[in-house]
């Protein structure tokens, strides 16, 4: 078993002590440098008072629209032996969220549906927020192949909720999303029995004035929207802000569009105080 000494000379087994109890466990991407996935997320709910355990799916040096980067997927044992551990630890005996966005590759969206039932089980109340992160209008997609079908058809029958961009929900559904009404059909279809909620950011952009975004807020009771400054920068790591700010509200008792309204200003702040320093990465600010 294994032990340590106090400062007092006594010989204390670390069974013995209390494991950290986790609020949250955020499963993203990491990188070396920059403002991404899990070094956005971490941050986030660390400030909001929330216990998380950080999860990475790959670690690059940065992203990739840097001149050089070095990295990749965590390899499928490791990825596999991170869940088995946090539960071996007993840290997740309190749980109260996970959060996952940026993925690896299909495998590990595999892992999550077998991983995400069971604490679901031990835990009912358990928020599993499903940011599918795949692309954009300006980028297209930029995941693994079949990542588009493993959020579909793995994550979204464990997800309480999801938070796809407007590209995001056209591959996830198939569908036109260019105005509010066609953005609503097709969030619709994301929701079943586990799934709760939709919020689409940069929604239904056809409806919107060019200095405007759109947030839309689909659950089976109803459909709300709300619009919110658009701040042109090319700077990443936005979504995950947005889910990461999104998931701590709600953990603090917010309504859902409440979370959404603090989650979209939250974006807009960082965004201007990027641009107001000319920062290349995003500036999440105190």
């Amino acid at each position: 078993m294994d032990s340590l000494h106090t400062e007092e000379g006594q010989h204390v087994h670390y069974d013995a002590l209390r494991p950290l109890a986790l609020d949250v466990v955020s499963v993203q991407s990491m990188v070396v440098y920059g403002r991404v996935g899990n070094n956005v997320a971490w941050p986030v709910l660390q400030r909001a008072g929330l216990e998380a355990a950080i999860v990475p799916t790959v670690l690059f040096s940065n992203t990739p629209h840097y001149a050089s980067i070095h990295g990749g997927a965590i390899p499928d044992d490791w990825f596999a032996g991170y869940l088995a551990d946090l539960e071996a630890r007993g840290a997740l005996d309190v749980l109260r969220a996970v959060l996952v966005g940026y993925l690896g590759g299909p495998s590990q969206a595999r892992m999550l549906a077998h991983w995400l039932p069971a604490l679901k089980e031990q835990h009912p109340d358990l928020q599993i927020v499903i940011d599918p992160v795949m692309g954009d209008h300006d980028s297209g997609i930029y995941v693994a192949d079949g990542m588009v079908d493993a959020y579909r058809h793995q994550l979204l029958p464990v997800a309480t909720g999801m938070t796809p961009n407007g590209f995001e929900l056209a591959c996830l559904t198939q569908m036109p999303v260019n105005t509010l009404r066609e953005t609503v059909a097709a969030a619709r279809t994301l929701l079943g029995e586990g799934t709760e909620w939709v919020v689409v950011t940069s929604a239904a952009q056809a409806d919107c004035a060019p200095d405007e975004l759109q947030v839309v807020i689909v659950t089976h009771e109803g459909t709300e929207s709300f619009r919110h400054q658009r701040i042109d920068s090319t700077v990443k790591g936005t979504g995950d802000l947005f889910s990461a700010t999104l998931t701590a509200r709600l953990l603090a008792g917010m309504s859902l569009h409440n979370a959404a309204r603090v989650a979209a200003d939250t974006v807009v702040q960082a965004l201007e105080r990027t641009r107001d320093a000319e920062s290349g990465e995003l500036l999440l600010g105190g």
